[in-house]
C-alpha cells in the first residue's frame, strides 16, 4: 500500500511554481539563492562578489559585500538611504540583526532588497530586485521566493 501511494506520488508533476528556477551560489562569500525562469546571467562581477540576472523588463542583483558600518543593522540603514539619495522613495523596511528588507518605487519602477547577515555580521548577502510597477502582482510570488531562498552556504568565513 506504502510503495503504492509513493509511485503515485512520484508520478505526479511538481508544481509549476518551482518549474524554470535555476540557482546560483557564492563561493567568495558563501551564499546561495535561486533564480527565477526568463533571468538570464550577465557574468560573475570582476571581484567575484556576485551577479547580475536580466529578463525583459527586470533585473536582479545578487552579491555579497563586507559590513563597512559599526553593524549589520547599521549598514542596512546606510544602504536604505543610498537607495534614497539615489531618488527611491522607501515604502517598506523591516529589520533585525540578522536579516533586512526594503522596498521603494521611482517613477514606474520597484526596488525590492534584501539582505542577510554573514560570518557573525562581518558580511553580508543581498539580492535587489528591480521590475515595472505594473508588474507588481506577477512579481510578489517571485520576491516571496527570493526572500526564502536566499541564504547562506558553509565554508566562506575567514
Amino acid at each position: 500500500m506504502i510503495r503504492a501511494l509513493l509511485v503515485l506520488l512520484a508520478l505526479l508533476p511538481l508544481p509549476a511554481a518551482a518549474a524554470g528556477w535555476g540557482h546560483y551560489v557564492n563561493a567568495r562569500y558563501g551564499y546561495a539563492i535561486d533564480v527565477p525562469p526568463g533571468f538570464s546571467p550577465q557574468g560573475e562581477s570582476a571581484n567575484g562578489d556576485g551577479q547580475v540576472f536580466r529578463a525583459p523588463g527586470a533585473t536582479l542583483a545578487v552579491y555579497g559585500a563586507a559590513v563597512a558600518a559599526a553593524d549589520f543593522e547599521m549598514e542596512v540603514v546606510a544602504r536604505e538611504r543610498l537607495a534614497e539619495q539615489a531618488g527611491w522613495a522607501i515604502t517598506y523596511a523591516v529589520s533585525t540583526p540578522q536579516k533586512a528588507s526594503f522596498s521603494g518605487r521611482r517613477g514606474g519602477r520597484i526596488l525590492y532588497v534584501r539582505m542577510i547577515a554573514l560570518c557573525g555580521g562581518a558580511q553580508l548577502a543581498a539580492f535587489e530586485l528591480q521590475y515595472g510597477a505594473a508588474e507588481l502582482h506577477t512579481f510578489n510570488p517571485v520576491v516571496d521566493r527570493l526572500l526564502a531562498a536566499l541564504r547562506p552556504t558553509q565554508g566562506a568565513c575567514p
